[in-house]
């Protein structure tokens, strides 16, 4: 069967969400970049693969998904469901539990600390210091839940790695690319679970693939 097609550039954290995912669950993909200098993302051949126009988007033979979380799922459920804990009610609820908390807790206090540092900088335009401040005092707020959950259980669904954890994987390699990485330092169980997390040959393998060519 043919690979899996990734749609996107890997400068995008949500396409290397689901690179995370597609490395840890030993999937056969491939990469294919989309140019947003020249509209590629909004022509009829990419909407047809994400009807909003955005990246990621998934091609697995006659079947296109939207969405990054979304598409991590899939990939997990398809190739290593164990990810997922599916044959566990608790476990598995566990590990829903923390993707959710991933996805409207850690990563939407991340984003405007990313864009404002990496993105808006690349558009031209002044990192606003207020709302980077702002999200870095959310962000912590957030760091408190998860160095209490971490002195209980090695990872955050349970003393197993799954997705609940790859999923954070992308946002916290930028967060390390922008000045602000030392926030981290204040939560010794968090910094314990990043490091048990980037000594994986899968996130070794999305760190090398998101860092610029020289």
């Amino acid at each position: 069967m043919a690979p899996m097609k990734l749609y996107g550039a890997t400068l995008s954290w949500n396409v290397t969400r689901c690179v995370v995912a597609l490395e840890e669950a030993g999937a056969e993909y491939e990469i294919v970049p989309i140019n947003f200098g020249t509209g590629e993302h909004k022509s009829p051949e990419h909407l047809a693969r994400n009807p909003f126009g955005q990246v990621p988007a998934l091609q697995d033979g006659d079947l296109y998904l939207w969405e990054s979380r979304a598409i991590c799922k899939y990939v997990s459920r398809k190739n290593k469901p164990e990810l997922l804990k599916q044959g566990d009610l608790k476990e598995l609820t566990m590990v829903d539990v923390w993707m959710e908390v991933e996805a409207n807790q850690y990563t939407s206090a991340m984003d405007p600390i990313l864009f404002e540092c990496l993105i808006r900088p690349m558009l031209g335009g002044t990192t606003d210091q207020k709302a980077v401040e702002g999200n870095l005092e959310k962000l912590k707020k957030v760091l408190e839940v998860y160095e209490a959950r971490l002195t209980k259980c090695k990872y955050l669904a349970g003393d197993f790695i799954s997705l609940a954890d790859l999923n954070h994987v992308s946002v916290t390699l930028c967060l390390f690319a922008t000045p602000h990485a030392s926030v981290l330092d204040a939560y010794p169980h968090v910094k314990a679970w990043w490091a048990g997390l980037m000594a994986r040959p899968s996130v070794q393998k999305v760190a090398a693939l998101m860092k610029p060519s020289a």
